[in-house]
């Protein structure tokens, strides 16, 4: 019984090893291709979440300007031809 006690002890602590060893070299492939996306990313004309909504908040902001300009140029045409018609 001792001898396959034994057996299954040193098959159990392989088995431990095994999984161990199996476990850092995932751990290590994962950081490879961390690094390499992460690596590609920083060479990539690609811009963060954060910036896009950045950029985006400043052309709504441009946008609502502009509308607002327009509608007051159209008001002041407005007055101007008021104004010359009741000069002719």
């Amino acid at each position: 019984m001792d001898a396959r006690s034994k057996l299954l002890d040193d098959l159990s602590q392989l088995m431990t090893n095994a999984a161990g060893i199996a476990q850092g070299a995932r751990e290590e492939a994962e950081a490879a291709i961390r690094s390499s996306v992460d690596q590609w990313l920083r060479e990539s004309s690609l811009v963060t979440q954060e910036e896009f909504e950045t950029v985006r908040e400043m052309a709504v902001k441009a946008r609502e300007q502009n509308e607002a300009l327009e509608a007051r140029l159209a008001a002041l045409e407005a007055q101007l031809a008021g104004n010359a018609k009741g000069e002719a």
